[in-house]
């Protein structure tokens, strides 16, 4: 069956042309096809958004919350239709799908919670001070308000909580913006299934047509169109460093301007302190491998380097660690494109003077899939200082693990590092206070930093931070997870001198909705 794109209410031409998708287990295509939005159905959609953006502003708290909790419940409701077209088109287990498709429904309800209170907006409230000298005082009253229409490049990674009605979605609907959503070409099924669902609810609560549009296509053509189109006010995205940095300098090229809130590349280094055992070494072995290669390694959050002290300990964990990498069975990536880059990116960095491969990849199962086994490097810490390219990110089962000498080696090391997602120390609080100078470089480097914890998996919750300084993301000032994420997606507003009948509810005098305010 071929299917297009959702445009409002309407849905695209099946005139152009069209993909399909591989099963990553089987090898085999799957029947469904997916045609590819035109030029002008992206401006159809984001013209749409355009005459949505004034009456999405205007949606008080309750009727935002409405809508992102009935969205919650439709998704729910037809779990298992999601984990029948996910897992055929990304290999992921039944259980890792079920588990994103609670967390996406999960992010819904919690920006529900969060928009129905109402305090986020940030309401600052500055009374007139008419008899004052020399200079009378205006009445002044700010607070968040939305940007516009925002634009969503779906995650490959996360076919159902980093795409269409995932994070940066929920965020910018729950800020009272209209969303266009340009699908992954890795699951372009799941996406639609997705998109019907948010289309129906869309109408079903009372929201304008542009509030949601969803475009299959390309990047070149498609998503630039986006990014491109003066209605944009923001673009989300999650994915490599390659396509974030060009979305960033397109969105920078346009006559007006827009920010671009990318996550792209972290290696999300984690760093064994002296004073362990040899048995706190080999456990921590066992949670570093289970972290390293959950998901065939394709978690932003995936320890990319490992940094342990040359002592005999420390061999301890290096020994017992590359064991259980190669013990570890092949299983497929999402797609073709990830695995061949997966696989020339851990040659590349093989290649390069100083490395040693102390777990290859020759145990590949099938080249007809995108099956892959783990892979591990090892340098001394001299080299990982000189050569840049051993900073880089191996997207997938792969870990680089680094001998250093000491204390001092690893501030080097901190000192050269680029921004992170994460980053984790592990020892004893008394070797954490002996290195509190680690922890103070670190947290210049990281957007969350771990204590005996590894960094795999991110928590859905009022104090997650999801992002860092750049490559991390384009602006280390943002989450994409967590109720934070909402700030990307909202701008301060001050009205003065305003009657107050004609203010927003939020900064009356009589404060009707009951928020928490800073006022003076």
């Amino acid at each position: 069956m071929q299917k297009s794109s959702i445009i409002g209410f309407s849905r695209g031409e099946k005139s152009n042309a069209a993909l399909q998708v591989i099963n990553p287990a089987t090898g085999e295509t799957l029947p469904d096809s997916y045609v590819s939005a035109s030029v002008d159905e992206v401006a159809r959609a984001c013209e749409l958004a355009d005459l949505a953006k004034l009456e999405m502003a205007s949606l008080s708290g309750v009727q935002k919350g409405e809508f992102l909790r009935d969205l919650a419940n439709q998704i729910d409701a037809i779990v298992d239709s999601i984990v029948v077209i996910a897992t055929l088109e990304t290999g992921l287990p039944e259980g890792r799908i079920r588990g994103e498709t609670a967390r996406t429904s999960g992010q819904l309800r919690m920006f529900a919670n969060l928009v129905e209170d109402g305090s986020w907006v940030d309401a600052r409230i500055d009374p007139a001070i008419p008899d004052r000298s020399p200079l009378p005082k205006p009445d002044l009253r700010a607070m968040l308000r939305p940007v516009g229409p925002v634009g969503v490049f779906c995650a490959s990674n996360f076919p159902l909580a980093f795409s269409v009605a995932g994070g940066d979605s929920a965020s910018a609907w729950a800020a009272g913006c209209p969303v266009i959503v340009k699908a992954h070409h890795a699951h372009p099924g799941t996406a639609f299934l997705i998109g019907e669902i948010i289309s129906q609810s869309v109408k079903d609560c009372g929201l304008p047509e542009g509030a949601f549009s969803l475009l299959f296509g390309d990047g070149r053509t498609v998503g630039q169109a986006v990014v491109q189109h003066p209605a944009l006010k923001a673009i989300g995205f999650t994915g490599s460093r390659s396509g974030g940095r060009a979305i960033f300098d397109l969105a920078s090229q346009r006559t007006e301007p827009i920010p671009v809130f990318a996550e792209m590349s972290s290696i999300n280094p984690v760093f064994l302190l002296p004073d362990m055992g040899k048995s706190e070494m080999e456990e921590i072995a066992e949670g570093l491998y289970t972290s390293a290669t959950l998901g065939v390694g394709q978690f932003c959050t995936n320890p990319g380097v490992v940094f342990y002290p040359n002592s005999e300990n420390g061999e301890s964990f290096r020994k017992a660690f590359v064991e259980k990498m190669k013990a570890f069975v092949p299983a497929p990536m999402l797609h073709k494109g990830i695995r061949d880059s997966y696989l020339e990116n851990f040659e590349m960095m093989a290649g390069l003077d100083g490395v040693e491969i102390l777990c290859g990849s020759e145990n590949v199962s099938d080249h007809k899939t995108c099956d892959a086994g783990a892979t591990v490097l090892g340098t001394e810490v001299s080299h990982f200082l000189q050569v840049p390219e051993l900073k880089n990110e191996i997207f997938g089962p792969a870990t680089m693990l680094v001998s250093y000498k000491n204390g001092n080696d690893l501030e080097k090391v901190i000192a050269r590092l680029e921004g992170q997602l994460t980053t984790s120390l592990f020892g004893s609080e008394q070797s954490l206070s002996v290195h509190m100078g680690l922890v103070e470089a670190l947290e210049t480097k990281a957007g969350r930093l771990l204590f005996n914890q590894f960094p795999t998996g991110v928590e859905v919750c009022e104090s997650i931070v999801h992002g860092g300084p750049y490559p991390a993301t384009t602006d280390g000032r943002s989450t994409s997870v967590g109720t934070g994420a909402i700030l990307r997606f909202a701008r301060p507003v001050c009205y003065q001198g305003f009657p107050d009948n004609f203010l927003p509810k939020e900064l009356r005098r009589d404060n009707p909705l009951g928020l928490n305010r800073k006022e003076v």
